[in-house]
């Protein structure tokens, strides 16, 4: 088996973050097979202090900078994250390096037995593609003996394949509205799916939170017997500064205070900041293994700048929530003129939503698809950005969109692409591909 063949093997099973318009019941998450499959593998989750996220935004950046510090540390970390922009080896690393093309043919060649025996039997349904990557990154941070495994979950946390583990810390981020036809139609709903990893006795380090969904997490920690530390009241942020690579702040923690600068934009990543320092607190990682974990954090296709003049920004916002979050930090940190948006998004989002929320701050629009398969018609974009009042610009793919937006883009304009971080993603690979020949980085 070579690389290529174990990518298309992992893909080939059930993969439910490629399936446009699939249904969904809670048999498609049964942990009772997630089980079987780690103790035939002889339960690789087990023996490293584990860090479980859950959350609807913010997960990656929080597990990104935790990691970051705890390998500054000198401790061997493991990191779960999902989804990737570019190659699914970004999605498991240990000790800041992803898993290589070679290790990852070999711990696919390991799991393919054992993934098979449950299947045949399927008692309880079918192993998914996330549930083997999972399972994946278990053996390889065995393999590299790590001591922290930052894990974040995939989709909710209560039925989460990630949620066989017994973590040391639990975190729950930002909620919002999100993944409503599998979660949940409420904040409430969605909540109860989120606290679903909050574990008898441990720790919980929570985000702000909107008072329905703070209301169920706090009424799941008194069950469980879990503390509860809560981002905004128990850990603060202020705001010293930024510019377009980044932002410093000062963050007052449980046991000291920080002086933190982040490579990373926005003052929802200072809330993320927040809430990694309380873990980091609770690990007793020293203050200045976090000042230089922070430093040296990446996190990729999250108010990212990959160019100046004009400026052209990534982000992946995809849910009303964070769009609305991209307007307030364009405002804040950028002052160009006219912002051109370059917009393509997943079907089974909330369109309109996203679309209501960024459409008032367009001077331009351009929307595409990528060429995930859940992509949305850039035709129904269009129209949605077309009840705005904005005149939209078509195109059939994001190579299109892009010089696009850059042959109509003044130099004190700013180009931002947004909806999803398969846009993003796409993005960042034509702006490389330029660089040097049409656009200077």
């Amino acid at each position: 088996m070579n690389y290529q063949e174990a990518v298309d093997w992992i893909l080939g099973l059930t993969d439910y973050e490629r399936i446009h318009g699939a249904l969904y019941s809670e048999a498609d998450f049964d942990l009772r097979r997630m089980e079987q499959l780690l103790g035939r593998l002889r339960n690789p989750h087990v023996g490293s202090r584990s860090i479980h996220i859950a959350g609807s935004k913010g997960k990656g950046s929080t597990a990104a900078m935790i990691a970051s510090s705890i390998r500054v540390a000198s401790f061997p970390v493991g990191l779960f994250t999902s989804p990737h922009l570019h190659t699914i080896r970004e999605r498991i690393s240990a000790n800041g390096m992803q898993i290589t093309e070679a290790e990852l043919v070999y711990l696919v060649d390991r799991l393919i037995p054992e993934v098979e025996a449950v299947n045949e039997t399927a008692s309880y349904g079918q192993l998914t593609t996330f549930e083997v990557l999972a399972a994946l990154a278990f053996m390889f941070f065995r393999e590299k003996k790590v001591d922290f495994q930052v894990v974040e979950v995939g989709l909710g946390g209560r039925l989460d394949a990630t949620n066989v583990l017994v973590p040391e810390v639990c975190v729950i981020t930002s909620i919002s509205l999100d993944h409503m036809a599998i979660l949940g139609d409420t904040i409430e709903k969605i909540a109860k799916e989120k606290a679903g990893i909050i574990k008898e006795g441990v720790t919980v380090v929570c985000a702000p939170q909107q008072p329905e969904a703070m209301s169920v997490i706090e009424s799941t920690c008194n069950n469980k017997n879990a503390g509860l530390i809560k981002i905004g009241r128990d850990v603060t942020w202020r705001s010293k500064g930024h510019n377009l690579y980044g932002q410093s702040f000062g963050i007052k923690g449980r046991l000291g205070s920080y002086d933190l600068t982040i490579p990373l934009l926005g003052e929802h990543q200072m809330v993320n900041a927040a809430t990694a320092v309380a873990v980091l607190e609770l690990l007793d990682i020293s203050k200045q293994r976090i000042v230089d974990g922070f430093i040296n954090v990446d996190w990729p296709g999250r108010m990212e700048v990959l160019g100046r003049r004009p400026l052209l920004v990534v982000d992946g916002a995809h849910n009303v929530d964070s769009a609305n979050k991209l307007v307030r930090t364009l405002k804040q940190y950028f002052k160009q003129q006219r912002l051109i948006l370059l917009f393509g998004v997943s079907a089974d989002k909330d369109v309109d939503g996203i679309i209501d929320a960024l459409a008032p701050s367009c001077g331009e629009v351009i929307v595409t698809r990528s060429r995930h398969p859940r992509y949305a018609a850039p035709a129904e974009l269009a129209a949605g950005f077309a009840r705005h009042g904005l005149s939209v610009r078509q195109c059939t793919d994001t190579a299109e969109a892009i010089a696009e937006a850059l042959r109509i883009a003044e130099k004190d304009d700013l180009i931002c692409a947004t909806g999803s971080l398969f846009i993003v993603a796409e993005v960042i690979e034509e702006v490389q591909g330029l660089s040097g020949e049409v656009y200077s980085l």
